[in-house]
């Protein structure tokens, strides 16, 4: 009786094992032909303030390609621009103030007041304080928060902890294939705040206490979220002197490999929990490769971090050259309002936040 019931138990366990086994592979397979098909893609979404940055970017190529080199009625308006958004949120008027003499770029900092302005778009009385240039009620109440409000959040606060950490990497890559550190850090931004959002639980009990990066591991990889399909064409593009994205000789053998098994190699370096140095070097690597194609093509977007971070998000089959690019990419919430990854990036990038770290290049390419 005895060895009957062990017979049994062993039978029904070998059954049940068999049974788990055969479902990790449909799982494994349907997830295989899923990724290659991209049904797990998000198709993004055009940013519902694409018209109002389409707009910006018009009237600051008008002003960039200035060439009366007479700044002064400009940083005359720029000034008073700043003094009234001083009543409002005077955290972000100290931050465009102190770029604007870091820098001593007009244009730059002009670019920074549109990026507040647009977030303050549906402000009835902000608006016109501006237009009448002056402030209608100096005795209102300024706001002690950030004009950007998912930088009032605990996560941009241990994002950019994390992102200290990993400065002097950062600038490394951006030594070696010439691009902006800022640019590099813009478009980790999207994808670490998309992370925050969806995994939360995660970001409470690891991300928070540990001050890190998340690093991604299944269907995108890394700290920036490149996916292995994204990485094997950047490779290829390094070295096909025929591609529009290709970058020049120099660049060719930066993403060699060590060992004949590309795959885990590729990989293990995009996946290193103690060092995201080729997370940031794919990243910025696609970012070149895409500017130069729309280089090429007649459009500069160098200085359009929310159009770049948008084709980075969607990837190289998205980067159509053309006059009027669309912003957007994958959709974020944060704390209730809709977001998206070129938006955010857009947002980062002109609001002067850790601007100490990575200040504003415009002519590192």
């Amino acid at each position: 009786m005895k060895r009957l019931l062990k017979n049994k138990f062993l039978r029904y366990t070998v059954i049940v094992l068999v049974l788990l086994f055969a479902a990790e592979g449909f799982i494994l397979t349907v997830s295989y032909f899923a990724i290659k098909m991209h049904i797990f893609n998000d198709p993004g979404a055009v940013d519902f303030n694409d018209r109002y940055f389409q707009d910006i970017a018009k009237a600051d190529e008008l002003t960039k390609n200035d060439t009366t080199h007479n700044n002064i009625p400009r940083i005359t308006k720029f000034y008073q621009n700043l003094n009234i958004l001083n009543y409002y949120y005077p955290h972000n008027a100290m931050q465009l103030n102190k770029a604007y003499l870091m820098h001593e770029n007009i244009w730059v900092a002009e670019k920074m007041f549109s990026a507040v302005r647009l977030e303050l778009i549906d402000s009835t009385e902000f608006n016109a304080d501006l237009k009448s240039g002056i402030v209608a009620n100096p005795n209102r109440a300024r706001s002690d928060k950030n004009v950007f409000e998912w930088m009032n959040i605990i996560e941009w606060e241990e994002f950019k902890i994390a992102v200290r950490r990993d400065s002097t990497i950062i600038d490394s890559v951006s030594r070696v294939v010439r691009i902006e550190p800022r640019l590099i850090v813009a478009m980790l931004l999207g994808e670490q705040m998309r992370l925050f959002n969806s995994n939360r639980e995660t970001v409470k009990t690891v991300i928070n206490p540990l001050k890190i990066l998340t690093v991604e591991t299944k269907f995108s990889l890394g700290v920036t979220g490149v996916k292995a399909e994204t990485a094997q064409k950047t490779e290829s593009f390094l070295k096909d002197v025929n591609s529009e994205f290709y970058l020049g000789k120099s660049f060719e053998h930066l993403l060699d490999f060590n060992t004949a098994d590309i795959a885990t190699e590729r990989y293990n370096r995009l996946t290193n929990p103690r060092n995201h140095y080729y997370s940031y070097l794919y990243a910025a690597l696609i970012v070149k490769q895409i500017r130069e194609q729309w280089l090429r093509a007649g459009f500069d977007i160098s200085h359009h971090p929310e159009i770049l971070a948008t084709l980075y998000n969607l990837g190289y089959i998205v980067s159509k050259p053309k006059a009027d690019p669309s912003v957007g990419g994958s959709r974020i919430v944060i704390n209730g309002k809709h977001y998206t990854f070129g938006s955010l990036a857009y947002e980062f990038y002109y609001s002067g936040e850790m601007m100490n770290l990575f200040p504003y290049k415009l002519n590192y390419w």
